[in-house]
């Protein structure tokens, strides 16, 4: 199984930027917790961060046909951006919303998720352990999908 976890602007400042907000922990330091629960799952990780709208859109478009599943902390662009949103829905892969703050207890504009609608969930509030939690669930959900798949698969053969 193969996951892209895409980070959005200003993720690659966490440990500098808002401490109270986000806390110590480096985005750096949260990929190597998640490769070491993915390695114990059998399961690849890619990592990727942009503070560009188009580079994530890309990233996102690239993952049709070669990965099974999307991690996503979009940051600041989860409130902002449709085309985000669009390029979610269009890959139709199981994606996962991260925000390691609880945004709905923030400023009312961090209140409102674009891209959550198409996703498969979010999670929120739960610090850096949310992406081990998003990754957990991608994995779930992937496995679903493929035993779906494999079922359909068998049931064609059969006709």
């Amino acid at each position: 199984m193969k996951i892209m976890v895409i980070q959005g602007p200003n993720i690659n400042m966490l440990g500098v930027r808002e401490v109270n907000i986000y806390g110590a922990m480096k985005m750096d330091d949260i990929h190597e917790q998640m490769k070491i629960a993915a390695s114990q799952n059998n399961v690849e990780l890619d990592f990727f961060q942009s503070n560009f709208e188009g580079e994530i859109i890309d990233k996102i478009q690239e993952c049709l046909g070669t990965k099974d599943g999307i991690i996503i902390n979009a940051g600041a662009y989860t409130h902002t951006s449709i085309a985000i949103r669009d390029a979610i829905a269009a890959v139709a892969l199981p994606t996962i919303e991260v925000h390691i703050s609880n945004t709905h207890r923030r400023e009312e504009f961090r209140q409102k998720s674009l891209i959550a609608p198409v996703c498969a969930g979010s999670i929120v509030g739960f610090g850096p352990f949310g992406y081990h939690l998003a990754l957990m669930g991608v994995i779930q959900i992937c496995d679903q999908v493929n035993n779906i798949r494999a079922m359909q698969a068998q049931a064609q053969n059969k006709q």
